[in-house]
């Protein structure tokens, strides 16, 4: 397979820019929140600190809330080209149940698997279609502005030796997990809630299978259980744009931990992934060696605040939108895009903002970092996991409430009890997802605005 050319953006780099929204990040958030800006008849500018196609530590699949949020952006065609997945096939304890997707709602009834690589790049060039400008290969360095304010952003080469401004009325942080420029803005992630820390690769299997594949309860030191999962994610036979080995069907394979202050692994993510694909590898048909592993870590569940001021919001990752169990975030990142590119005529967003979060996923995101904390106790999940998997309906209802696949309309007694439970967990949690505490205020982003 020849190597695809980088794409640099549309636009050239200048010494003075101007965008009504600039978007800092083209991941899936930057790039939804920049087509739906455009569609709008704004004028956007897309950046991002690398060419495309690029790759992302991610396990690439695709949950029918994130297919909801690509069909609205009108590429359902081009996802139905790539591997559908029919559900979750889950592993743990001695026992395994096939977990299909649910049926009826707003979701549709199939996932899929793309590489970031690919999805990315694709939705980049859907902003673009859009009418966004993009720029890319460059860095967001510093703010100016006044009275809590961004007026303009600095832009750098990666070597430094070309320098823009960007004058803007509204800027969108859309750069990633650790989010250098939200942090310059204000951004503070509390790690004393549960974070993930995972491990993705790429292997070869003889056969492709139509499910995602995840193990529980697998071992991790001294009779442990390892707080966390693996999986086995299938690609079919494209590689999405990365260069690899051999020939064949492809899956994602990696192991995502749990942490937080004092609950630490005390080893890297390698030596788990070996041992994972040790025990799998003649079950599951993986062939051939382990390619391009990577680690990351990941804010789970809106463990991030000061995610707004006055005219500017993180989404995606860089706000903590990640599911704090399964670590899944493309399908929040790109809601949070659409929903971002609702709230721009607005003059302030430094209340707004983190409250439409905290409202739309306040109470899923405390319920299920609450619950993910459970692997710190190694006995609890142990007897809890052991009960679960047996129960067919009880796994079918618990994949509807870790994956989020419940919508605002629906009615049943699992969405009642899901939204009851969640509202309790929200109110009962020391830190409200998204929401700024008194302690967070001497970071404030207007402090960090006032550079003239």
């Amino acid at each position: 397979m020849a190597k695809p050319k980088l794409h640099q953006g549309t636009e050239a780099m200048g010494r003075h820019l101007t965008a009504d929204v600039l978007v800092v990040g083209a991941g899936p958030a930057g790039a939804s929140a920049a087509a739906w800006a455009a569609r709008d008849g704004r004028d956007v500018l897309l950046i991002d600190m690398a060419p495309f196609p690029r790759d992302k530590t991610c396990g690439d699949g695709l949950t029918p809330r994130a297919l909801a949020e690509l069909d609205r952006l009108g590429l359902s065609d081009w996802v139905r080209e790539h591997p559908v997945t029919h559900g979750l096939h889950a592993f743990g304890w001695g026992h395994d149940q096939r977990l299909p997707w649910p049926d009826g709602g707003s979701f549709p009834k199939y996932g899929s698997v793309i590489t970031r690589a690919e999805l990315d790049h694709r939705l980049v060039r859907h902003a673009e279609d859009c009418g966004a400008r993009t720029l890319l290969g460059v860095h967001a360095t510093g703010v100016r502005g006044d009275s809590g304010r961004i007026a303009s952003v600095e832009l750098r080469s990666p070597t430094g030796d070309s320098v823009a401004e960007v004058s803007v009325r509204t800027v969108l942080v859309a750069d990633g997990v650790r989010s250098k420029f939200g942090t310059l803005l204000g951004r503070r992630w509390h790690r004393d809630s549960v974070y993930g820390t995972a491990m993705r690769a790429f292997m070869r299997v003889e056969q492709q299978h139509d499910w995602l594949i995840a193990h529980l309860a697998l071992p991790y030191s001294e009779g442990e259980t390892f707080p966390g999962y693996g999986w086995v994610f299938p690609l079919g036979e494209s590689g999405g744009h990365h260069q690899l080995k051999g020939s064949g069907p492809l899956v994602n394979v990696g192991v995502m931990a749990y942490a937080a202050k004092g609950h630490e692994l005390n080893s890297g993510l390698r030596p788990h992934l070996d041992r994972y694909v040790a025990e799998v590898r003649d079950s599951l048909g993986l062939s051939g060696e382990i390619m391009l592993a990577k680690s990351a870590l990941l804010p789970l569940g809106g463990a991030v605040s000061n995610v707004a001021g006055q005219n500017w919001m993180l989404i995606g990752d860089a706000a903590g939108c990640v599911n704090p169990f399964t670590g899944e975030g493309i399908d929040y990142a790109l809601e949070t895009g659409r929903l971002a590119a609702e709230h721009l005529d607005e003059h302030d967003h430094s209340a707004t903002w983190p409250h439409r979060l905290n409202y739309e996923y306040g109470p899923m995101f405390a319920a299920t970092r609450r619950f993910a904390r459970g692997f710190f106790k190694p006995k609890v999940m142990n007897g809890f996991g052991q009960t679960a998997i047996r129960s067919q309906r009880g796994m079918n209802t618990g994949l509807r409430l870790i994956a989020n696949l419940i919508d605002p309309a629906d009615k049943d007694l699992s969405a009642r009890l899901a939204k009851l439970g969640g509202a309790f967990a929200q109110h009962r949690a020391t830190r409200k997802p998204f929401l700024t505490s008194p302690t967070d205020i001497a970071n404030t982003p207007e402090a960090l605005c006032n550079q003239n």
